[in-house]
Parts: C-alpha cells; structure tokens; sequence
C-alpha cells in the first residue's frame, strides 16, 4: 500500500480510536458520578481528564514509532548507504520488504547502483578491449622495425614485405581509432536526437532498393517483402536508422563467411511496434556466443576479426540507437541456417 494512502488511514485509525475511547470513558464517567459542581480548574475535572490524555499520548507513542521504524529509519538507512556507494567493490543490495513509496526507492536505488557497476564494468572492458586491439598490431610493427634496423643488408624485395607488412598493421590500428571515434560521436549524437515521421514502408523498400544493388556487385543476393501499409508511420530519426541497417548488412557480408550468400529483410507491424528482420545464409554464429553479440568489443573470432577488420562495435551501435528509440534488438539463429537480427520501432500513429 502507498504511503499517501497508508499513513491518512493510520491516522485516521488513530482518532477514530481515539475518539472512541474518549467516548467510552466519559459514557462511564456521567454513568457512576453525578455532575461535579465547581470551576474547571477543579481538582476533581483534572482528575477525570487524566485518563483520556494517558489515551491520546499511547496513541501519539505508536504513531512516533510507526513513523521512526517505518519511515525515518528506512531513510537514514538509504542516505548512508549513498555515501558508501563503491562500484569497484560493490556490496550487497540494499533490502525491504515494503510495497510503499520507500520500497520502491529502494528497488529504483539497486538499479541504480547495479547501471554504475555496469558503467564502470564497461569503462574497464573498453579500455582493456583497445589497448588489447592495439597492442597486437603495435607489437608486429615494432619487430619489423627492429628487424630493419638490426639487418641492413636485407634483400630489397625482402624489405618491401616488412614495409608492406608495417603498412597493413598501420591501417588496421588507424582502422580501430576511427571506429571508436565514430562510436563515442555517435554516443554523443543520439543525446539531441531528434525523431520525426517516417512512413515505414517507403523506408523498407528505398533500403531494399539500396542494399540489393550493393549486394549484386557482390555477387551477392537479397529477398525482401514487407506487410508496411501507407499509413503506418514510424516515430524515428532516419540517418540513425539507415545506420542500423548499414551496419547489419556490413556484418552480413563481412561474416557470412560463404561465397553464395543470400540475405532475407522483412518488415510487419506487430501491436504498437514495427519489426524489422535482417537474416542470411551464411556460417551464422555459436549458440553460447549469440546473448554477446551486442556487447562493445565483443566478436565471435579474434583472428576473423584482424582478417575482417572492425573493433567489434557495430551490433553495440545498433542497439544503442534502438534503444534511444525506445525499441529493441535481438539475435537468433536463423531457420535459413545464419544468423538473424530482429528489432523493433515504434510507430508514431496507433492503428
């Protein structure tokens, strides 16, 4: 039960109680003894009227410990349970069983407290996922360096390999930056992001119609269908959305891992939300890996990746930007034998 709701009604218990007893006390009172002549100061009307405030400060006492036990304390709890907040160390979360308005304040401070163990989780992940990143092709350049310089007398076509070799390790590292670099930007993008109306399946098929010629100069082909009627509108921010479906098609085609790749779209409305469903045919990925595939730096492949390029943050970026759209995003295995991509918009006129 709410606080508001709670704490008039124990109020009102109390005087009714009150008012009860004060009701009895006196029914007894006029039923033993005749009227008492004299003023009200009379010793004999104070004597009578004792009683009554022994009642009213009983009933005072249990409302002082009520709001001491059940409100106060759970209070001065919580404040000093703020200034010992520590995310490298984290202690057990903080318990009551109430319903009321400090119950929920409880619960919404163990969420809290459990995002900044992530954040800070996180923040040590990140830079131990960049300094790992590069360290690897930092450590190829440097021996080819040393090499350089402690063998002069080299064959040229022998140097050639060692400086076409620092010069891919370059690339890879100046690879990694910017895509870091584009994933904080993006970070700082989507707090003013601003949606507007799109009508979805103008969107779907302006997509499908991009990717499809894309993938045929691949060699590569794209079956899309969608249920989009004209009316159905998106609530979206267009250029993040088209980053979406960029980054899945890149990761389709950069991972599908199979000369005749074949990618499926498909788009319906279901309740309040559109969906949209990016699959292939390719390799697809570990049942035990699928639940990480949107965590920042994660791949399925260390090796694949340095092959492949990319730091592992396009997954993360999609589902950042769902949900900033207040939508959602999730991996399967798809029944085409690949992987598969589903996430949700929310549309801007309900049907």
């Amino acid at each position: 039960m709410k606080l508001k709701i709670k704490l008039p009604l124990l109020f009102l218990l109390m005087l009714l109680i009150l008012m009860f007893s004060i009701g009895l006390y006196l029914k007894f009172v006029f039923a033993v003894y005749s009227p008492i002549p004299g003023t009200l100061l009379d010793s004999r009307y104070i004597a009578l009227l004792l009683p009554i405030f022994a009642i009213a400060l009983f009933i005072f006492t249990i409302l002082i410990i009520y709001i001491y036990f059940f409100i106060e304390k759970p209070i001065r709890r919580l404040n000093t349970r703020l200034g010992e907040v520590n995310v490298v160390h984290p202690l057990p979360p903080l318990a009551l069983r109430s319903n009321d308005e400090i119950g929920e304040l409880y619960k919404h401070f163990n969420k809290m407290e459990h995002r900044l163990q992530l954040a800070h989780r996180e923040q040590t992940d990140m830079i131990a996922a960049i300094a790992h990143d590069l360290k690897t092709p930092l450590t190829s350049i440097n021996g080819f360096t040393e090499l350089l310089a402690a063998h002069k007398d080299l064959p040229e076509t022998e140097k050639q390999e060692y400086y076409e070799l620092i010069q891919r390790k370059s690339a890879y590292m100046v690879e990694l930056i910017n895509d870091f670099s584009s994933f904080t930007k993006e970070k700082l993008e989507l707090e003013s992001m601003v949606a507007a109306p799109v009508q979805a399946s103008q969107l779907f098929e302006q997509i499908a119609f991009e990717y499809e010629y894309e993938l045929a100069g691949l060699d590569y082909d794209l079956a899309y269908r969608h249920s989009f009627t004209d009316s159905i509108l998106l609530m979206v921010n267009e250029p993040m959305i088209r980053r979406v479906f960029g980054n899945l098609f890149s990761n389709a085609v950069r991972y599908g891992g199979k000369k005749e790749l074949k990618v499926y779209m498909t788009g319906y409305v279901q309740g309040h939300y559109a969906y949209f469903q990016i699959e292939d045919n390719g390799v697809g990925v570990p049942d035990k890996d699928i639940s990480s595939l949107f965590l920042k730096f994660f791949t399925v492949d260390k090796s694949r990746q340095i092959q492949k390029g990319g730091l592992g943050l396009g997954l993360a970026s999609c589902k950042s930007i769902i949900e900033h759209h207040g939508g959602e995003i999730a991996a399967y295995a798809s029944e085409y034998g690949g992987l598969g991509i589903r996430f949700s918009l929310p549309l801007a006129v309900h049907r």
